[in-house]
């Protein structure tokens, strides 16, 4: 049976610079959905012409800058990520080899072989994130366990998270009897009665 291989990692898109090349509706969906978990994300948006709602997005986050140029290789420096997403394979391909060259996290839009990462489902209750994947498979399902843990994870949990990060901070001794403490409170977590 083949396993979903990826490692799961948070992060913080506010400190790190993007690029997204496309400004139809796919650049408009990543846009989305990178601002959806993080409001404050650094993205670049390098496209002929954009989308109307790109546009609405960019007056609504200062973060995001949209540049009405085609794709150049020097669009590529000083990035952490990079997410091509044009009608133009030829495009996304170039955009894909050129990041790779540089050591650039790149994700091609619906193409699996060109993504160093893909955007999996997210859950978001406050300070709890719960990602999803499907290895890259099947978004679909993704989307799917998502509306699933939306609908079960208590709106409330937030407020254990803030309370067990006060009690946690009462703490006293070392790194093994503090994980010992938190492990017998938050034990009943998964209890299965």
């Amino acid at each position: 049976m083949e396993q979903n291989e990826l490692y799961p990692i948070f992060l913080k898109l506010h400190n790190l610079n993007v690029l997204i090349v496309g400004g139809g509706n796919v650049g408009l969906e990543k846009l989305s959905f990178l601002l959806k978990s993080s409001p404050n994300a650094n993205v670049e948006v390098v496209a002929p012409d954009f989308h109307l709602e790109i546009k609405v997005l960019a007056e609504k986050h200062p973060s995001i800058k949209l540049t009405e140029k085609k794709f150049k290789k020097k669009m590529l420096k000083k990035r952490h990520m990079v997410i091509a997403c044009t009608d133009d394979l030829k495009v996304n391909k170039r955009v894909y080899d050129l990041a790779r060259k540089r050591y650039l996290i790149c994700n091609i839009a619906d193409t699996p072989d060109l993504c160093d990462y893909y955007l999996g489902g997210i859950v978001t209750k406050g300070n709890v994130k719960i990602a999803i994947s499907t290895n890259g498979k099947s978004p679909t399902t993704a989307k799917r366990l998502r509306e699933f843990f939306e609908e079960v994870i208590p709106e409330d949990i937030n407020q254990m998270v803030e309370n067990l990060n006060e009690y946690r901070k009462t703490l006293k001794g070392n790194f093994e009897e503090k994980v010992k403490r938190m492990n017998e409170i938050t034990s009943s977590l998964k209890n299965k009665e």
